[in-house]
């Protein structure tokens, strides 16, 4: 499972260094804003804006692929139902996570709690959870950056209830700013 989520294009992202600049985290949420496409903000009165190539380049980032999980083929969420299933009835993509096999249970933690941050229980497998796993799997090329990028816009966008996260990667992408000084 990891490794095809390395071949999948996350390494850089995943595996970043986990160093957490926490008074500049608690800037960045507190002063960032979604201007033209980009990210910007303030922290310790130096302002920065971040690009989606900007944070391609940082995590090494496919920007070709996939963008939207819906556009995964029907015919291999198909084939993913019985392959994931760990009684060898195929499961359905809005299930509960115990009916898989466990390595597709770990890949389904991964993507809720470190991909798409999201809050609350974590037994349940949504569909576009479900199609992200099915592309990760049969190796399909995933555009990460417009992904990510797109839930970080939506962490920072004060009008939409986003759980907080990516902490570690916040910080390495505050730190590759050179007007800034980390820590």
């Amino acid at each position: 499972m990891f490794k095809a989520l390395e071949s999948s294009g996350l390494r850089g992202f995943l595996g970043c260094k986990s160093v957490l600049y926490e008074p500049e985290l608690e800037h960045f949420f507190d002063t960032t804003l979604i201007q033209g496409g980009d990210i910007t903000g303030v922290i310790s009165g130096k302002y920065f804006s971040i690009s989606p190539s900007r944070f391609a380049g940082v995590f090494e980032f496919p920007t070709e692929g996939l963008s939207n999980f819906s556009d995964v083929p029907k015919n291999l969420v198909y084939d993913a139902r019985k392959i994931f299933s760990k009684s060898g009835v195929p499961v359905v993509p809005h299930g509960k996570k115990k009916l898989l096999k466990y390595e597709y249970r770990l890949l389904n933690d991964i993507l809720a709690k470190s991909i798409t941050v999201k809050a609350g229980s974590f037994d349940a497998v949504t569909t576009e959870r479900f199609q992200m796993m099915t592309a990760i799997h049969f190796g399909l090329n995933i555009n990460w950056c417009k992904v990510l990028f797109g839930v970080l816009e939506e962490m920072v966008d004060r009008t939409v209830k986003k759980a907080k996260g990516y902490g570690a990667q916040i910080s390495v992408l505050l730190n590759s700013v050179p007007a800034l000084t980390m820590g």
